[in-house]
């Protein structure tokens, strides 16, 4: 039988996947799903199940729909920017602490229900872009943006800490990159990423992924 590789997240993990764009979407899911399915045919089946727009409590809020009745083996868990995107553009974001409190949360209840689950833990992002720089909104907007995901970066790596789990430190990944190319390359807008940037994801997630399966 094969095994079931779930992507949950944001429109990072969505891309285009809620908008008639395949029922994997296309981007770094994608492209995962293309390696797996080639080198290991017939072994895995892969479900997205990201959303554009969703926050922590999002995510949580269709955990059962949406993760557990899926009974995946194997899952990752993209989500952060949004608590801080919405926060800064409609004051509807997730502070720090409390989005804290509802990923442990959520993480528990998942090991509750699918105890022999493997899960990668992947931690949020920004850089300079059209939209995280538009000072004409919000004077201060790149610099709440670097703060505030920086938080949520952090905690996602206390999680992933405290249950042993794989983290991919996409803040990291892309300051590297910038040594490579400026930020246009790797992301359209400081947060969405560009096929490059996708690409880098996927490596990185495959990276991960070999080293629990």
């Amino acid at each position: 039988m094969a095994k079931k590789i779930l992507f949950q997240g944001d429109s990072i993990t969505d891309v285009g996947r809620t908008q008639n764009g395949g029922p994997i979407g296309r981007g770094y899911p994608l492209l995962i799903a293309s390696e797996l399915g080639y080198e290991y045919p017939n072994e895995y089946e892969f479900y997205n199940r990201g959303i554009g727009g969703n926050r922590i409590v999002d995510l949580y809020a269709r955990i059962k729909a949406d993760f557990i009745n899926l009974e995946p083996d194997y899952a990752s868990i993209y989500i952060g920017v949004n608590d801080t995107w919405h926060e800064i553009s409609g004051k509807n974001g997730v502070a720090t602490d409390k989005f804290e409190k509802i990923y442990t949360m959520m993480i528990d209840e998942i090991y509750e229900a699918c105890p022999n689950i493997k899960l990668i833990i992947i931690a949020p992002f920004v850089l300079e872009g059209p939209y995280t720089c538009n000072t004409e909104e919000v004077p201060d907007k790149l610099e709440r943006f670097r703060k505030d995901v920086a938080e949520k970066n952090a905690v996602a790596k206390k999680i992933a800490a405290k249950y042993n789990l794989p983290c991919i430190d996409l803040q990291e990944a892309f300051d590297k990159a910038l040594d490579k190319a400026s930020p246009d390359h790797w992301v359209s807008d400081g947060v969405h990423p560009t096929y490059s940037g996708h690409y880098l994801i996927k490596t990185l997630w495959l990276e991960a992924f070999n080293k629990i399966k």
